[in-house]
Protein backbone atom coordinates (compact mmCIF):
# COMPACT_ATOMS: atom_id res chain seq x y z
CA UNK A 1 0.00 0.00 0.00
CA UNK A 2 1.31 3.40 -1.07
CA UNK A 3 2.44 5.48 2.25
CA UNK A 4 -0.04 8.82 2.30
CA UNK A 5 1.03 12.40 2.75
CA UNK A 6 2.13 13.37 6.23
CA UNK A 7 0.10 16.01 7.51
CA UNK A 8 -0.37 17.08 10.67
CA UNK A 9 -3.56 15.93 11.20
CA UNK A 10 -2.97 12.08 9.57
CA UNK A 11 -3.63 10.60 12.47
CA UNK A 12 -7.57 12.57 12.77
CA UNK A 13 -7.50 11.42 9.60
CA UNK A 14 -7.07 8.02 9.85
CA UNK A 15 -9.36 7.71 12.67
CA UNK A 16 -11.95 9.34 10.86
CA UNK A 17 -11.65 7.50 7.85
CA UNK A 18 -11.90 4.07 10.12
CA UNK A 19 -15.12 5.31 11.60
CA UNK A 20 -16.49 6.16 8.43
CA UNK A 21 -16.56 2.27 7.51
CA UNK A 22 -18.29 1.41 10.83
CA UNK A 23 -15.06 0.34 12.79
CA UNK A 24 -14.25 1.27 16.32
CA UNK A 25 -10.59 0.08 16.43
CA UNK A 26 -7.25 0.18 15.14
CA UNK A 27 -3.60 -1.03 15.37
CA UNK A 28 -0.78 0.20 15.35
CA UNK A 29 0.26 -2.01 12.39
CA UNK A 30 -2.24 -0.51 10.39
CA UNK A 31 -0.61 2.85 10.94
CA UNK A 32 2.68 1.98 10.47
CA UNK A 33 1.20 0.75 7.36
CA UNK A 34 -0.42 3.53 6.15
CA UNK A 35 2.38 6.03 6.71
CA UNK A 36 5.54 6.61 6.06
CA UNK A 37 6.82 7.98 9.60
CA UNK A 38 8.87 7.35 12.95
CA UNK A 39 7.68 5.13 16.03
CA UNK A 40 8.69 8.05 17.96
CA UNK A 41 6.33 10.54 16.11
CA UNK A 42 3.68 7.63 15.86
CA UNK A 43 3.79 7.10 19.87
CA UNK A 44 3.73 10.86 20.46
CA UNK A 45 0.41 11.61 18.13
CA UNK A 46 -1.40 8.65 20.13
CA UNK A 47 -0.28 9.99 23.80
CA UNK A 48 -2.00 13.21 22.80
CA UNK A 49 -5.40 11.51 21.37
CA UNK A 50 -5.23 9.73 24.61
CA UNK A 51 -4.67 12.82 26.89
CA UNK A 52 -7.79 14.08 24.87
CA UNK A 53 -9.66 11.06 25.38
CA UNK A 54 -10.19 10.28 21.64
CA UNK A 55 -8.54 6.83 21.98
CA UNK A 56 -7.57 4.10 24.14
CA UNK A 57 -5.40 1.88 24.46
CA UNK A 58 -6.75 -1.82 24.49
CA UNK A 59 -3.42 -3.78 24.80
CA UNK A 60 -0.39 -3.08 23.19
CA UNK A 61 -0.31 -2.00 19.73
CA UNK A 62 -4.32 -1.98 20.05
CA UNK A 63 -6.21 0.89 20.29
CA UNK A 64 -10.25 2.25 20.65
CA UNK A 65 -11.58 4.57 19.48
CA UNK A 66 -13.69 6.69 21.97
CA UNK A 67 -16.96 8.15 20.23
CA UNK A 68 -19.04 11.55 21.97
CA UNK A 69 -21.17 9.10 23.30
CA UNK A 70 -18.94 6.87 25.54
CA UNK A 71 -16.93 10.10 25.94
CA UNK A 72 -18.00 9.97 29.77
CA UNK A 73 -17.66 6.19 30.23
CA UNK A 74 -13.91 6.82 28.82
CA UNK A 75 -14.41 3.61 26.89
CA UNK A 76 -16.28 1.49 24.46
CA UNK A 77 -18.40 -1.98 24.83
CA UNK A 78 -15.99 -4.61 24.25
CA UNK A 79 -18.51 -5.70 21.69
CA UNK A 80 -17.52 -3.10 19.35
CA UNK A 81 -13.66 -3.96 19.00
CA UNK A 82 -13.63 -7.72 20.07
CA UNK A 83 -13.60 -8.70 16.63
CA UNK A 84 -11.16 -6.55 15.16
CA UNK A 85 -9.10 -7.72 18.35
CA UNK A 86 -8.79 -10.81 17.58
CA UNK A 87 -8.62 -10.55 13.97
CA UNK A 88 -5.22 -9.06 15.19
CA UNK A 89 -3.74 -11.17 17.33
CA UNK A 90 -5.07 -14.24 14.53
CA UNK A 91 -7.00 -15.82 16.95
CA UNK A 92 -10.19 -17.82 16.74
CA UNK A 93 -12.53 -16.95 19.26
CA UNK A 94 -16.19 -16.55 20.66
CA UNK A 95 -18.12 -14.33 23.14
CA UNK A 96 -18.89 -16.76 25.66
CA UNK A 97 -20.23 -17.38 29.27
CA UNK A 98 -22.07 -14.40 30.94
CA UNK A 99 -21.52 -11.73 28.05
CA UNK A 100 -22.99 -14.45 25.57
CA UNK A 101 -25.83 -15.46 28.21
CA UNK A 102 -26.50 -11.18 27.86
CA UNK A 103 -26.44 -11.36 24.26
CA UNK A 104 -29.06 -14.20 24.11
CA UNK A 105 -31.09 -12.26 26.54
CA UNK A 106 -30.65 -13.49 29.72
CA UNK A 107 -29.43 -9.99 31.35
CA UNK A 108 -31.22 -10.15 35.27
CA UNK A 109 -27.20 -9.65 36.62
CA UNK A 110 -25.18 -7.74 33.91
CA UNK A 111 -21.78 -8.83 33.67
CA UNK A 112 -18.91 -6.40 34.93
CA UNK A 113 -16.88 -8.54 32.80
CA UNK A 114 -16.75 -9.08 28.89
CA UNK A 115 -16.30 -13.36 28.64
CA UNK A 116 -13.91 -14.33 25.75
CA UNK A 117 -13.04 -17.47 25.31
CA UNK A 118 -10.11 -18.68 22.55
CA UNK A 119 -7.42 -20.60 21.81
CA UNK A 120 -3.96 -21.31 23.31
CA UNK A 121 -1.59 -19.83 24.19
CA UNK A 122 -3.48 -17.84 26.16
CA UNK A 123 -4.32 -14.32 26.78
CA UNK A 124 -3.35 -12.41 29.89
CA UNK A 125 -7.23 -11.00 31.16
CA UNK A 126 -7.24 -6.84 30.85
CA UNK A 127 -8.40 -5.44 33.88
CA UNK A 128 -8.32 -1.62 33.96
CA UNK A 129 -11.02 0.30 36.00
CA UNK A 130 -12.95 0.93 32.70
CA UNK A 131 -12.24 -2.39 30.93
CA UNK A 132 -12.19 -5.82 32.11
CA UNK A 133 -12.39 -8.67 29.57
CA UNK A 134 -11.17 -12.09 30.82
CA UNK A 135 -9.98 -15.04 28.36
CA UNK A 136 -10.62 -18.33 28.65
CA UNK A 137 -8.75 -21.20 26.92
CA UNK A 138 -10.26 -23.81 25.13
CA UNK A 139 -8.71 -26.53 22.78
CA UNK A 140 -11.22 -25.98 19.98
CA UNK A 141 -14.80 -26.22 19.28
CA UNK A 142 -17.15 -26.65 16.15
CA UNK A 143 -18.57 -23.83 13.88
CA UNK A 144 -22.00 -25.29 14.34
CA UNK A 145 -21.79 -23.83 18.17
CA UNK A 146 -21.05 -20.27 17.39
CA UNK A 147 -23.53 -17.57 15.71
CA UNK A 148 -23.01 -14.11 14.32
CA UNK A 149 -24.20 -11.60 16.36
CA UNK A 150 -24.55 -8.26 14.77
CA UNK A 151 -23.25 -5.00 16.34
CA UNK A 152 -22.77 -1.16 15.18
CA UNK A 153 -19.74 -2.21 14.35
CA UNK A 154 -20.38 -5.61 12.55
CA UNK A 155 -20.37 -9.00 13.52
CA UNK A 156 -19.18 -10.66 16.35
CA UNK A 157 -19.17 -14.47 16.83
CA UNK A 158 -21.06 -15.97 20.02
CA UNK A 159 -21.48 -19.56 21.16
CA UNK A 160 -24.93 -20.37 21.23
CA UNK A 161 -27.79 -20.59 23.74
CA UNK A 162 -26.47 -24.65 23.95
CA UNK A 163 -22.54 -23.81 24.06
CA UNK A 164 -23.32 -20.95 26.36
CA UNK A 165 -24.95 -23.67 29.02
CA UNK A 166 -22.34 -26.09 28.82
CA UNK A 167 -19.24 -23.99 29.11
CA UNK A 168 -21.00 -22.17 32.47
CA UNK A 169 -20.43 -25.21 34.28
CA UNK A 170 -17.23 -25.82 32.80
CA UNK A 171 -16.09 -22.55 33.32
CA UNK A 172 -17.71 -22.39 36.80
CA UNK A 173 -14.76 -21.65 39.39
CA UNK A 174 -15.55 -17.85 39.01
CA UNK A 175 -19.03 -17.83 38.32
CA UNK A 176 -20.72 -19.58 40.86
CA UNK A 177 -23.20 -22.19 40.84
CA UNK A 178 -26.30 -20.10 42.18
CA UNK A 179 -25.01 -17.46 39.74
CA UNK A 180 -25.46 -19.76 37.23
CA UNK A 181 -28.77 -21.63 38.18
CA UNK A 182 -30.30 -17.69 37.85
CA UNK A 183 -28.72 -17.55 34.20
CA UNK A 184 -30.17 -20.87 33.22
CA UNK A 185 -33.46 -20.16 34.23
CA UNK A 186 -33.66 -16.90 31.73
CA UNK A 187 -31.41 -18.75 29.45
CA UNK A 188 -33.40 -22.03 29.07
CA UNK A 189 -36.40 -20.29 27.06
CA UNK A 190 -33.51 -19.92 24.02
CA UNK A 191 -32.14 -23.51 24.27
CA UNK A 192 -33.65 -26.40 22.18
CA UNK A 193 -33.44 -29.56 23.11
CA UNK A 194 -32.66 -31.10 19.78
CA UNK A 195 -29.89 -28.66 19.40
CA UNK A 196 -28.40 -29.04 23.21
CA UNK A 197 -28.66 -33.08 22.35
CA UNK A 198 -26.32 -32.27 19.09
CA UNK A 199 -24.01 -29.77 20.92
CA UNK A 200 -23.38 -31.75 24.40
CA UNK A 201 -22.56 -35.21 22.29
CA UNK A 202 -19.71 -32.94 20.43
CA UNK A 203 -18.54 -31.40 23.68
CA UNK A 204 -15.68 -33.29 25.28
CA UNK A 205 -15.97 -32.25 28.84
CA UNK A 206 -18.53 -34.73 30.44
CA UNK A 207 -18.56 -33.43 33.82
CA UNK A 208 -20.34 -30.28 32.62
CA UNK A 209 -22.84 -32.32 30.99
CA UNK A 210 -23.82 -34.13 34.40
CA UNK A 211 -23.55 -30.90 35.76
CA UNK A 212 -25.85 -29.16 33.57
CA UNK A 213 -28.39 -32.33 33.48
CA UNK A 214 -28.56 -32.26 37.11
CA UNK A 215 -29.48 -28.33 37.44
CA UNK A 216 -31.77 -28.05 35.24
CA UNK A 217 -33.34 -31.30 36.50
CA UNK A 218 -33.14 -30.85 40.19
CA UNK A 219 -32.86 -27.44 40.43
CA UNK A 220 -34.63 -25.90 38.10
CA UNK A 221 -37.60 -28.15 36.94
CA UNK A 222 -36.96 -28.31 33.32
CA UNK A 223 -37.65 -32.04 32.51
CA UNK A 224 -37.50 -31.23 28.71
CA UNK A 225 -33.93 -30.08 28.49
CA UNK A 226 -32.91 -32.23 31.03
CA UNK A 227 -34.15 -35.33 29.21
CA UNK A 228 -31.91 -33.80 26.08
CA UNK A 229 -28.49 -34.16 28.22
CA UNK A 230 -29.88 -37.45 29.46
CA UNK A 231 -29.73 -38.85 25.96
CA UNK A 232 -26.34 -36.81 24.92
CA UNK A 233 -24.98 -38.98 27.70
CA UNK A 234 -25.40 -42.63 26.62
CA UNK A 235 -22.72 -44.19 25.47
CA UNK A 236 -20.19 -41.62 27.60
CA UNK A 237 -18.31 -43.14 30.61
CA UNK A 238 -19.44 -41.27 33.53
CA UNK A 239 -17.93 -40.44 36.79
CA UNK A 240 -18.40 -39.00 40.41
CA UNK A 241 -17.94 -35.02 39.69
CA UNK A 242 -18.43 -32.19 42.76
CA UNK A 243 -21.22 -29.94 41.82
CA UNK A 244 -18.92 -27.47 43.67
CA UNK A 245 -15.08 -27.53 42.84
CA UNK A 246 -14.83 -24.99 46.31
CA UNK A 247 -17.11 -27.43 48.28
CA UNK A 248 -17.12 -30.48 50.78
CA UNK A 249 -16.69 -32.99 48.57
CA UNK A 250 -17.40 -35.97 50.47
CA UNK A 251 -21.70 -34.78 50.62
CA UNK A 252 -24.70 -37.60 49.06
CA UNK A 253 -24.21 -38.41 45.44
CA UNK A 254 -27.45 -37.95 43.13
CA UNK A 255 -27.46 -41.64 41.25
CA UNK A 256 -29.00 -40.20 38.46
CA UNK A 257 -26.47 -37.54 37.07
CA UNK A 258 -23.17 -39.40 39.57
CA UNK A 259 -23.29 -35.27 41.24
CA UNK A 260 -21.93 -34.69 44.77
CA UNK A 261 -24.52 -32.11 45.62
CA UNK A 262 -22.13 -30.24 47.85
CA UNK A 263 -23.90 -26.49 47.38
CA UNK A 264 -27.76 -26.21 47.96
CA UNK A 265 -29.31 -24.39 44.57
CA UNK A 266 -30.61 -21.10 45.27
CA UNK A 267 -31.35 -18.68 42.49
CA UNK A 268 -32.37 -15.05 42.44
CA UNK A 269 -35.26 -15.69 39.98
Amino acid sequence: MPKAAIQYNYLENFINKIRSVGRYSFSLAEIKQQFAISDKAINQNLYRLKAKKQVAQIRKGFYAIITPEYSHQGMIPPALFIDDLMHSLNKRYYVGLLSAAALHGAAHQQPMEFFVITEKPALRKINTKKLKINFNVKKDWADEDIVSKKTDAGNIKVSTPELTALDLLYYNKNIGINNTATILKELMAEIKPAELIKTAKRYPQVAAIQKLGYLLDRGIGNEKLADALTKALNNKKIFPVALSNQKNKNADIDEKWKVIKNVQIESDL
